[in-house]
C-alpha cells in the first residue's frame, strides 16, 4: 500500500511539473468577444472577417499567446440585425466575462453596441463604422476604418476630386441612399462636400431599405429626370446590386455614377453582376494593386484564400478581411505595449502608439478615428462575363485617386465607360 501511495505521489508531482512547464497552455485564456454577421445581408462580409480573425487567433497561439496566456475568440451571430447587438454585448461582458470586446462589421451594428460598452466603461475598437462616436464622444472608442479627419465626407471627397478633372466640369449632383445609419451619415458628409465644391444638389432623397424596395428603376428614372452631372449613391449590398442592375436597365446617363456603394467590393457581387459593373466609380479600402502591397498583406490573403472555399466565405477577401485581421493586430500590439489587459492601460496604448498592420501603419487621432484618410476611388472596366479569375488582379479596375496609389484615369461619361 505504501509503495502504491508513493507511486501515486510521484505521478502527481510529475503531472504538476508538466503543468507548470506547460505555462501558457495551462493559463486562463485572454477572451476577446464580439458579435459578427454570419447570416443576413451583411454576412457576405462578416463571415470573411471572422475567418481573418480566426487566422490571427491561431497565429498568436502558435507563438505562445499574449502575456503568457492563449487567446480565445468568443463570438455570436448578430444576424445582420442591429436589434440583436445590445443583448450580445451584454452577454459577452456579464456572462462570458470577456477581457476585451471588439465590434463586428458595419456602422448599423456598431452604434447599438456603444451604450453597453460605455455603461461598462470598456475600451472598444470598432470595424468599419462611420462616425459612430460623433454623438457619444467616448474617450475609449477607436475605429478601424480609414476615413481619417474627413469622417463621413471621406467617401465623397475622392469622388469630387476626380469629378473636378472632367471636361465639361460638372455643376449638378444627385444624392440618394437607403434610409439606414450608414447612408444617412454618408449622405450628410456628401451634402457638405458637394456644397463646398460649388455643386448644385438637384436630387436628395432616401428610399426604404431592402426588402421593402425591390425595384430601383423608378428611383433612377426620377433621378434621371433631374439631369444631374454626378450621381452619388450610399447603399448597402442588396440595394447596391439593385441600383447597378437598374442603371443598366434604364440606360442611365451621367458623367459619373457610384461613390458610396457598399457591396460592389465583394467577389460574389462582382461575379454576379459581371459586365454590369463597367463604368461605375466607387470607393474602396484595399485592392490587389502592387501600389498597395503593404508588408504582410499578401501572406495573410494567401492563408485566407486557402481556406475561403471550405469556410464558405468571399473567395478573394480583398475588402474587409485585411482590416479585420489588422483590427486584431492592433489589439495584440496594444496588449503587448500595455503589458496588461487593464482597460485604461489598453486605451492609453491605443492612443499613444503607431500600429504596424497588413493595411499599413495606423495612428489614432484624439477622437479615436485614423489620423489620415485611406479611402481610394476605383473605376470598374473591361469586365467580360462572370468568371472570377478576371477579378484576382487589377485587369478589371483602376485606382483613380489618391495619387500615391493611382493606376489610371477616369473614363467619362458613365454611359461611354460602361460601353453602352
Amino acid at each position: 500500500m505504501l509503495h502504491i501511495a508513493r507511486r501515486s505521489m510521484l505521478g502527481f508531482a510529475a503531472g504538476l511539473l508538466l503543468s507548470t512547464a506547460g505555462g501558457a497552455l495551462a493559463a486562463e485564456p485572454i477572451k476577446i468577444g464580439l458579435g459578427m454577421a454570419q447570416t443576413g445581408p451583411l454576412a457576405a462580409f462578416g463571415k470573411g472577417a471572422l475567418v481573418s480573425m480566426k487566422i490571427w487567433e491561431e497565429e498568436v497561439n502558435a507563438k505562445g499567446g499574449l502575456l503568457g496566456r492563449p487567446v480565445k475568440l468568443i463570438y455570436y451571430d448578430d444576424q445582420s440585425d442591429p436589434a440583436t447587438v445590445p443583448g450580445i454585448y451584454t452577454k459577452l461582458l456579464d456572462v462570458d466575462k470577456v477581457d476585451i470586446a471588439v465590434s463586428g462589421y458595419a456602422t448599423n451594428q456598431i452604434a447599438p453596441a456603444m451604450p453597453v460598452m460605455i455603461q461598462k466603461n470598456r475600451t472598444f475598437l470598432s470595424l468599419f463604422g462611420m462616425e459612430v462616436n460623433e454623438k457619444f464622444k467616448y474617450p475609449r472608442y477607436f475605429s478601424m476604418v480609414p476615413l481619417g479627419p474627413e469622417g463621413a465626407a471621406a467617401f465623397a471627397l475622392p469622388f469630387f476630386a476626380v469629378a473636378k478633372t472632367l471636361n465639361p466640369k460638372p455643376t449638378t449632383i444627385a444624392l440618394v441612399g437607403a434610409d439606414a445609419e450608414y447612408p444617412h451619415k454618408a449622405l450628410a458628409g456628401s451634402r457638405k462636400a458637394a456644397q463646398a465644391a460649388g455643386l448644385k444638389i438637384v436630387y436628395d432623397k432616401t428610399y426604404p431599405p431592402p426588402p421593402k424596395v425591390t425595384d430601383y428603376a423608378p428611383i433612377l428614372r426620377a433621378i434621371q429626370a433631374t439631369n444631374p452631372d454626378l450621381i452619388l449613391v450610399a447603399s448597402y449590398p442588396a440595394d447596391s446590386v439593385g441600383m447597378v442592375r437598374a442603371a443598366n436597365e434604364i440606360g442611365l446617363k451621367a458623367q459619373m455614377f457610384g461613390g458610396g456603394m457598399v457591396g460592389l467590393q465583394a467577389t460574389a457581387v462582382k461575379t454576379q453582376l459581371g459586365p454590369l459593373l463597367n463604368g461605375i466609380v466607387n470607393y474602396d479600402f484595399y485592392v490587389p494593386s502592387p501600389n498597395m502591397s503593404f508588408p504582410g498583406v499578401a501572406e495573410h490573403l494567401k492563408k485566407y484564400q486557402a481556406r475561403a472555399q471550405s469556410e464558405g466565405v468571399d473567395l478573394l477577401g480583398y475588402y474587409l478581411p485585411p482590416y479585420a485581421y489588422s483590427q486584431m493586430q492592433v489589439i495584440e500590439q496594444a496588449i503587448v505595449s500595455a503589458k496588461s489587459i487593464d482597460q485604461d492601460k489598453i486605451a492609453e496604448a491605443m492612443r499613444n502608439n503607431t500600429f504596424k498592420t497588413v493595411v499599413g501603419d495606423i495612428k489614432f487621432a484624439a477622437n479615436g478615428e485614423w489620423d489620415r484618410s485611406g479611402v481610394i476611388l476605383v473605376q470598374y472596366g473591361n469586365i467580360k462575363g462572370n468568371d472570377i479569375a478576371q477579378f484576382r488582379g487589377m485587369d478589371t479596375m483602376k485606382i483613380l485617386t489618391p495619387d500615391k496609389y493611382k493606376t489610371g484615369t477616369v473614363i467619362a461619361p458613365y454611359e461611354v465607360a460602361r460601353g453602352k
